[in-house]
């Protein structure tokens, strides 16, 4: 007969036993708002990894001490290297998720790399003859799926665990628009927003909503404002705009922000559109339950460079009670906003070389001497060139050091303007409006630096010099620790306090992709994609001929402690 001590025993192990159970559903749960709004250290759950947009990971199991024992844990090739690898990697509960090229997606075990499923979206062939393609730049998660958009024009919704189509959805005619999406979506509560491109494009540019459950579309924004004192005659129908990159959130105010593309033609031989051409080159702040508009801040009115706002991240942060936006612009000035009403706080520039504008007012947002390249068929000496201050890439801001790790380049242009009539039949083709080729700043060579600064004040605290422009994403972790891959292929990690260069590896192709840290069975890794490419490597061979030789690559680099 059983004792009551065995009896107490066997209900011991059987509680555990279901507590242990428990803990596995629990575990196993689908990612869906609750988990994007709490902050597991050892996930890297959406693009800028946190809706505020820092790309700065809590672990600090790899630090500035033993950062020097980092080795390799696994690689994983895409197949496909056309254009490179420039999309940042997700991990969730241990696994990780990809896209490469031709909408390649794949799921892997973030301790070993085992693939665990892929999926190789099945294209229209007009993709091959569209000017945004073949690379995406990342994936969405939440409610048990990944999402992301296409090269032709859908948004996709795949099972986490299988890789199976949930749904699909199809939003952009791109046989017609020419447009597509290139960009990570934003999963907020129980939508999913992607912005398409458009900047290019003698058509409307817009900003979506699609239902997380279903695909079906909630709202669309039109970045093309409807008012013929911002768009003179019928300019505004060939606008351009859209919002190609990823925005920020701030669950507190419920709003989303995004930055949007340039108006088209990118240059205006005069007149082309007449008026300041809302909603392009802006900032604006979206209600995500409605699309409705809340605020806008235009940082470049009638954008007369292809200087928009439609860059990398958007810092959500709090300073001295003040709730405020970063963004840097493509022009290399930083924008503060404050976020509750898009009203400036500052404006900063990181980049040293400019002559488009005299000065921006750093009270007003105002672009003071404004030098737009107008003379049709004369070259006009532009700073900074049209890959920008900075590209697309992204930087990171540590909540630890107050310092924002931020990539930047030195680099102008001759800009030759050509009149353009837009074409929209069969299909629409680009709309420029000129021409450009990369050029040295007066008195000196070209180059490009990293920066460690406040993100408010712009501030320097160090930098380093890259001979070639870097085109690549920067992380910081908890370990005070910065990481960075540069155009020939090395990354390497730098002390967050004072930017002295701790550990590197060759990867054997340039880095345009995002790093991020994770963690699985409390094991801390960092992945670095590598594998060069992307429209603005183009500019390169202008100035350094040798950069087209340089090797081309698809490849997930993770690295671990011994």
């Amino acid at each position: 007969m059983r004792t009551r001590t065995s009896r107490y025993t066997t209900l011991t192990v059987v509680l555990l036993v279901a507590s242990a159970l428990l803990a596995c559903v629990a575990h196993a749960q689908p990612t869906g708002a609750s988990r994007l709004t709490s902050d597991d250290p050892n996930n890297w759950p959406m693009y800028h990894r946190t809706y505020d947009a820092y790309r700065y990971s809590p672990l600090a199991q790899i630090n500035k001490t033993n950062v020097k024992d980092l080795q390799v844990a696994w690689v994983h090739q895409s197949g496909v290297v056309v254009q490179g690898l420039e999309s940042t990697p997700l991990v969730i509960d241990g696994v990780m998720y990809y896209i490469a090229s031709n909408n390649r997606v794949f799921a892997l075990d973030g301790a070993t790399g085992k693939e665990i499923w892929h999926y190789y979206t099945k294209l229209d062939p007009i993709v091959s003859t569209l000017f945004f393609q073949p690379y995406n730049r990342g994936l969405a998660a939440g409610h048990g799926n990944v999402y992301f958009g296409t090269l032709d024009g859908r948004v996709i919704a795949l099972n986490m665990k299988t890789g199976k189509e949930t749904w699909v959805t199809t939003l952009l005619d791109t046989k017609k628009c020419s447009c597509n999406f290139t960009g990570a979506p934003l999963v907020v509560k129980d939508k999913v927003i992607l912005g398409q491109t458009a900047g290019e494009l003698p058509i409307q540019g817009k900003i979506f909503a699609v239902k997380a459950s279903n695909g079906e579309k909630a709202w669309e924004f039109n970045t093309i404002k409807n008012d013929p004192k911002s768009w003179g005659g019928e300019s505004g129908k060939f606008g351009g705009g859209g919002g190609w990159m990823t925005g920020s959130y701030d669950p507190a105010l419920n709003l989303v922000y995004w930055g949007t593309g340039n108006p088209a033609p990118d240059y205006d031989w005069g007149g082309a559109r007449p008026g300041d051409n809302l909603y392009t080159s802006s900032v604006i702040a979206l209600d995500p339950d409605t699309g409705t508009l809340k605020w806008h801040y235009q940082e470049m009115p009638h954008d007369d460079w292809d200087y928009d706002s439609g860059l990398g991240e958007s810092l959500v942060m709090d300073r001295d009670g003040k709730k405020l936006l970063v963004h840097q612009n493509k022009s290399g000035f930083v924008f503060v906003l404050d976020r509750t009403n898009g009203k400036v706080h500052n404006v900063w520039p990181m980049t040293h070389t400019y002559n488009f504008v005299k000065s921006i007012d750093p009270k007003t947002g105002e672009l003071i001497g404004r030098n737009p390249p107008r003379e049709v068929g004369k070259p006009t000496f532009i700073c900074p060139w049209i890959a920008g201050g900075r590209s697309w890439n992204s930087g990171s801001y540590s909540p630890k050091s107050k310092l924002w790790y931020n990539t930047a380049m030195e680099v102008c242009e001759e800009v030759t303007v050509e009149k353009q009539t837009p074409v929209t039949e069969p299909a629409a083709g680009l709309f420029f409006g000129g021409d450009q080729v990369a050029k040295h700043p007066p008195g000196g060579e070209a180059y490009g630096h990293l920066d460690a600064r406040d993100p408010v004040t712009g501030e320097r605290k160090w930098t380093i010099h890259f001979k070639y422009p870097p085109i690549g994403s920067v992380l910081s972790t908890a370990g005070d620790l910065v990481f960075h891959g540069d155009l020939e292929g090395v990354v390497r990690a730098y002390d967050g306090d004072s930017g002295a260069e701790l550990w590197h590896f060759r990867t054997g192709s340039g880095h345009r992709g995002g790093p991020i840290s994770y963690s699985v069975n409390g094991k801390q890794y960092i992945a670095v994609p590598s594998g060069l490419g992307s429209l603005v490597l183009g500019l390169y061979p202008a100035l350094w001929p040798e950069v087209e030789h340089f090797p081309a690559g698809s490849a997930i680099f993770v690295f671990t402690l011994k």
